[in-house]
């Protein structure tokens, strides 16, 4: 079965096989849709829920991927205020060594204000909901750092450059995003020569349930 997946991810080109994107639930998109997102659903369901084309998430992730491999790890934000990202920002910035990762409040200043004692500067920022994460959102375009943002059916893109569309609601969704990133980020910058190389487990990224 292991073997089947690689073989239908390389004639697919899928970073991995269809089944772990619909398994992570990725394509569910909201009820609430604005015009600029529309491009990338493929249906609305009879409950009312957008469909996104998986297609269009596997291309924008490739391209999310390759911007980010302009840049060395520590030019290299992830933010996630919403706690269902808490985890893969950092383990994002574990994997690879040298990127900062937020989660949490993000605080006024961080990207804009020298004189604040967390103060940054990163070259590109990877935001997980752009609503949620509008802080950084408004700081990074402030300060004119590159954008990539998760975005769901409702989210504004305005500011955004590169849109992966997807559900970011769901840990799982969020989980496969960022270790996708870091799996190939680490793969063209030649840290690791494979996928078989990859350290840390999808799991390692998903934020564990409330007990």
């Amino acid at each position: 079965m292991e073997k089947e997946n690689k073989e239908t991810q390389k004639d697919t080109g899928m970073l991995v096989p269809l089944n772990v994107y619909l398994s992570s639930g990725i394509h569910i998109g909201m009820k609430q849709r604005l015009k600029a997102m529309e491009h990338y659903v493929y249906k609305v369901r009879p409950d009312k829920l957008a469909v996104f084309d998986i297609s269009k998430i596997n291309e924008k992730i490739k391209i999310a991927a390759k911007l980010l491999s302009k840049y060395e790890p520590e030019d290299i934000l992830v933010v996630s205020r919403k706690r269902n990202g808490h985890k893969s920002t950092a383990t994002f910035a574990k994997a690879v060594e040298g990127s900062k990762a937020v989660w949490g409040r993000f605080m006024p200043g961080t990207l804009t204000n020298p004189n604040y004692r967390n103060y940054i500067e990163p070259k590109i920022a990877v935001i997980t909901d752009p609503f949620a994460d509008k802080q950084a959102i408004q700081e990074s375009y402030n300060a004119n750092i590159p954008i990539i943002a998760m975005c769901d059916t409702f989210n504004d893109p305005r500011f955004v450059d590169v849109i992966i569309p997807m559900n970011n609601k769901g840990k799982k969704s969020v989980a496969l995003v960022f270790w996708i990133l870091a799996r190939e980020y680490l793969k063209n910058k030649g840290t690791i020569k494979g996928d078989a190389e990859m350290k840390e487990t999808l799991e390692d990224f998903e934020m564990p349930d409330n007990r």
